[in-house]
Parts: C-alpha cells; structure tokens; sequence
C-alpha cells in the first residue's frame, strides 16, 4: 500500500489546475499511491472521476485507493477502500470488495487502531498529526500518540494530518510506516513539492 512512503490524497483546494492535471503532474514525480477524496460532489461525479483516476494511475503503476465508496471502488476496479469511522463497517466493506482488495481504516485514538486491526484492517491512518486545514479531524495527536499507536499495532501504521516537508522527518522518526498529504502536495509546485516529499523518504 505505501510502496515509497508516500500517499498523495487528492484535493483542489487553493489549486486552478483539474484533478486530472494534479495527479498526473504528483504520478509524473514518481509518487505511487493515490487515494481519492471527494466529499462534495454527487455519486455520479465520483464515480465518473474515480473512472478516470483508475486508468490514470494504471498507467503509472501505482496504487489507487477510493475514500468512503466500497461499491464505487469496486466499480472502477481501484486497489481498495479507504473507510472513516462513520462510513460502511470494515466488514461489510470486505464483503463487498473481496479478500484481496485494500482496506483502509481512519483512526483517530488507540482503540480505534485496535479494533481496525483485529477487524481485518489493511492498514490504519493515524492522526490527525498535527493541525490541518484540510479537513475537520479533531485535535491533533502529536508524535507522542503516533509513537504509541506503532508499539500497539503490527500492521502498517500511515500518518496523516498537517505533514509538510519540514516536519515530515519527525513522523518517520517516530515510526510510521508510510505518510499521507494532501496540502503539503498540491499548495504551490505539485511536482517540486512530491519530490521533496520522495526525497526525504529516501534518506
């Protein structure tokens, strides 16, 4: 699931470029997972852009994850799901997708990371980290809890909320298995700011 370190979640938010343009030019600078999030448009629409992201990252070869739809994910043959607390149950979404697709699970607490892993997880998203605008997700968790998280949980563990190319060192110290950004990425030169990203993964 996390391959180099780092998944790209997608978003438009301060950017004039089409979704099509901004996975393309993070795919171009070699990230290799791309989880689709999309909160505000109809089924339909999500449907038709996940469609068009799937052929994307095809050709790429990297991992394509869609948030929140099991059925929509599914449909346009993606990777896998990624599930929040309020969306379909883990188990329900296994029945839909099948044993060999992904299934991510956001967490936001220790026994939210828990209960993930003894029901099936492929992974945890753990945060947020640190305080994010992106979206609403709570107080941030901080290193401290990351840390915690990792000496509980055996599958793998991705940080997300508020992670930028200067505190993104700090994460890895702390024992993530991978991370994922949405405004760290598509806020100012996607590429340069993937790169970046890539770069200190690579140390």
């Amino acid at each position: 699931m996390y391959l180099n370190g780092l998944c790209f979640i997608t978003g438009r938010k301060g950017c004039c470029l089409t979704l099509k343009e901004i996975v393309t030019f993070a795919l171009r600078a070699g990230v290799r997972c791309i989880q689709y999030r999309e909160k505000d448009k109809a089924r339909r629409e999500i449907y038709r852009e996940a469609l068009i992201l799937r052929k994307l990252t095809t050709e790429f070869n990297a991992i394509f994850v869609v948030n929140d739809h099991a059925d929509i994910a599914l449909a346009v043959n993606a990777d896998g799901v990624h599930l929040g607390q309020s969306d379909l149950p883990l188990k329900e979404a296994r029945k839909v997708l099948g044993k060999g697709k992904i299934i991510g699970i956001s967490t936001h607490s220790i026994e939210q990371a828990i209960e993930a892993e003894q029901g099936g997880a492929s992974y945890i998203g753990f945060g947020p980290i640190f305080h994010t605008k992106t979206k609403d997700a709570g107080e941030p968790k901080g290193i401290k809890m990351l840390k915690e998280a990792k000496r509980h949980i055996k599958i793998p563990v991705i940080a997300i909320g508020g992670i930028n190319a200067e505190n993104l060192q700090s994460v890895i110290d702390s024992g993530a298995d991978a991370v994922a950004v949405s405004a760290g990425i598509i806020q100012g030169d996607i590429a340069d700011n993937a790169i970046r990203f890539l770069d200190i993964l690579k140390k």
